[in-house]
């Protein structure tokens, strides 16, 4: 049978009859069971806590007594799945994954930096619905509520300390613990903490870090466990203490290669090392041992809601776990680089991959996945029927990418997330991701230089790339604009016309050849190209904002205000690009456009917004004196412009009819400078 790609494979209208019973369940503290229907005279079995654990970057075979004591000895009273997958090897679209129970195939996330959209329920707000308090604790900013896994918790603990962007595990912890305490307890609790630490580069603390001198990347997933053990011991008291069984399942979102396959890291190759993971599920009902089956992470999906009584035959406890072909994917080389799509299939012992040819392994007899046994004519018909039916993600620039601002690029960029800054295309000769490892960590480099704006190092880099892949469109329009940053036009305009030969119809290349021409004397040659590309894709940020600049050198201010308006509409302004835009409004007298530049900038700044004295003139003018007394009241002695402030604040105390007004008329008359002492004399109001 072909999966069905969209559907958590039970159907949404019976979890949503289960739970409503749920809701009627939790007002008398039990959700769980048919006894709590009122279909059997037992009493009814209060819904247990329940705890998921995901590990980042954790292979399976990191799993031993010596490294993860506390996850084996959970295991030895659990089950455990040992030929557990996952659905790909990135972080944010393997996490979607397990909260949807979909593979990204169903919810359209296919590497990280993208958005979870509400098409699909989310696991945290099905048990919402269902009674349950729901809290979650994540450890790294690709996991950030802006990429849409907050949705359904009542707490989302995605705060980082001095402005970092990970968090290390006994931090992790420690605030996890604080969500044992927190909240009502007559409610279940669901509690999703996610460790980040195995994640490159491998520096684990002290003692981890000498035991496993040797190996830095066991020392960290030795010393997740070992703050994984604090957790579900406290986890374990606080249900016993609230009356309750606790449930628990601890997984990873994907391996790590450490150089198999000659993949360092993890997100380009479906290989075992990077889709093999760890999975335990303990709790109540569940049969202790170990189950050979292979099973997908997005399985948890339903597991969880069968713990809080939504019965599913796909749950992990069942006695017998249902034989499935477990499916992968790989798209981040086709989404980026445009090389094959990858996707796997894997049913029993046998796993195949197509990548443009099929690969076909025996796990068993070859779990490294070093010899293709080049049976891909005689695959059996599930997996054929699968890989075919796999849906592969457009590359299409409105459908991949996503808007995000500087500030997010360089966060995902700190940890190792770098994407393309161009969609690629479709090419008949796309190499196989396997075939193209040597270049991993020359684009790695490049993207990293890339981001950091360190153009000139960058170049050389790029240009190795295009040597073994000279069809690589990113890397074609990195290098080309590398060369517009250093200074090299003509070697800019040359790159720019080789990559629209490699992508005729792709509105990258000519956006990017506008904001070449953007920089220098040659600007206005920018002006239509950028016009045609909004026209085709009115939400492209780059355009929006390159378009509203020229706009204003152009002096068609109103226009540019209405483009600036749409960018912020995409993303939210910087207090600096708030400010700037209420000058810019303000200075063509549009009052309402004005004022709401500078609110926004109070509101990015508060006690920190000194633009007082323009939106205090902003106020009066639209009648509102109160507000503009308070703003220019907020002007210091120590400001140019403090006489103006002086005679603006006295005119507002005589329309606001203020006992004090003549002593403000006085000091703004001791106060004054050459302008505002002819502002003064001529002003009806103080006669």
């Amino acid at each position: 049978m072909v999966p069905d790609y969209n559907r958590q494979t039970m159907g949404l209208t019976r979890t949503r009859r289960f739970v409503a019973l749920g809701l009627a369940f939790a007002a008398a503290g039990a959700v769980g069971g048919v006894a709590a229907c009122g279909l059997s005279d037992a009493p009814p079995t209060p819904a247990p806590w329940i705890l998921l654990i995901t590990l980042d970057t954790t292979r399976a075979d990191a799993m031993s007594a010596s490294t993860t004591p506390a996850l084996e000895a959970l295991a030895a009273r659990g089950r455990r799945f040992s030929r557990a997958q996952a659905t790909v090897p990135e972080t944010l679209p393997s996490h979607a994954s397990i909260m949807t129970g979909l593979y990204p195939g169903g919810h359209g996330v296919h590497e990280n930096g993208r958005y979870v959209g509400d098409a699909h329920p989310v696991l945290s707000a099905e048990l919402s619905a269902a009674g349950y308090r729901t809290a979650a604790v994540v450890s790294s900013f690709v996991l950030a509520r802006r990429f849409g896994l907050a949705r359904g918790f009542d707490v989302y603990d995605d705060e980082w300390e001095g402005g970092t962007t990970e968090r290390p595990a006994d931090a992790t912890t420690e605030r996890a613990l604080t969500q044992l305490q927190a909240g009502s307890s007559t409610r279940p609790l669901f509690l999703w903490t996610h460790y980040f630490d195995a994640h490159a580069p491998y520096v684990p603390p002290t003692p981890f870090r000498d035991t496993f001198a040797e190996a830095p990347y066991l020392g960290e997933v030795a010393f997740v466990d070992s703050q994984m053990a604090r957790l579900v011991d406290a986890f374990q008291l606080a249900a016993s203490a609230a009356g309750r069984e606790a449930a628990i399942v601890v997984t990873a979102d994907h391996g790590e290669g450490l150089g198999e396959h000659g993949e360092a890291q993890h997100g380009h190759l479906i290989y075992q090392s990077t889709m093999h993971v760890p999975l335990v599920v303990t709790g109540p009902g569940v049969q202790a041992g170990t189950v050979d089956t292979p099973v997908s992470t997005r399985r948890i999906y339903q597991t969880v809601l069968d713990f809080a009584g939504v019965p599913t035959p796909d749950s992990l406890r069942a006695p017998t776990v249902a034989t499935e072909v477990v499916m992968g994917e790989g798209m981040k080389p086709f989404l980026q680089y445009g090389w094959q799509p990858q996707i796997s299939a894997m049913q029993g012992d046998t796993k195949a991959i197509l990548a443009g040819p099929t690969e076909v392994f025996d796990l068993a007899a070859d779990p490294g996945e070093l010899a293709d046994k080049q049976t891909a004519a005689t695959l059996p018909r599930p997996l054929r029927e699968a890989l075919d039916a796999y849906p592969v993600p457009s590359l299409s620039p409105g459908t991949s990418s996503a808007p995000m601002d500087r500030d997010a690029r360089e966060k995902l960029a700190s940890l190792g997330y770098v994407s393309a800054t161009t969609a690629p295309v479709v090419r008949r000769d796309a190499p196989r991701p396997a075939d193209m490892v040597e270049l991993l960590p020359l684009i790695e480099q490049a993207s990293t230089l890339f981001v950091r704006e360190q153009y000139r190092d960058v170049v050389p880099v790029l240009q190795r790339i295009l040597a073994v892949d000279p069809n690589h469109l990113d890397a074609t329009m990195r290098l080309a604009t590398a060369y517009s940053a250093v200074g090299r036009g003509d070697d800019a305009v040359a790159t720019f016309r080789r990559a629209q030969t490699m992508a005729p119809t792709s509105p990258d290349v000519p956006l990017y050849l506008a904001l070449h021409y953007a920089r220098g004397s040659e600007w206005a040659r920018a002006v239509p190209l950028l016009e045609q590309v909004l026209a085709d894709y009115p939400e492209r940020l780059p355009a929006l904002e390159a378009l509203a600049l020229l706009r204003e050198r152009q002096d068609r201010v109103e226009d540019s205000l209405q483009l600036r308006r749409r960018v912020f509409a995409l993303r939210s302004p910087t207090a600096a690009e708030a400010v700037a835009f209420g000058r810019l409004a303000m200075s063509r007298r549009q009052t309402e456009q004005a004022i709401w530049g500078f609110e926004e900038a109070v509101r990015l700044q508060g006690p920190a917004f000194e633009a007082n004295l323009d939106l205090g003139v902003l106020y009066q003018v639209s009648g509102r004196l109160q507000d503009a007394a308070q703003l220019l009241d907020r002007v210091p002695a120590s400001h140019r412009d403090y006489p103006m402030a002086l005679f603006k604040r006295a005119q507002v105390s005589v329309l606001l009819k203020e006992p004090d007004s003549l002593l403000r008329i006085e000091a703004a008359r001791r106060h004054a400078d050459a302008t505002t002492r002819a502002l003064i004399a001529s002003e009806r109001l103080f006669k």
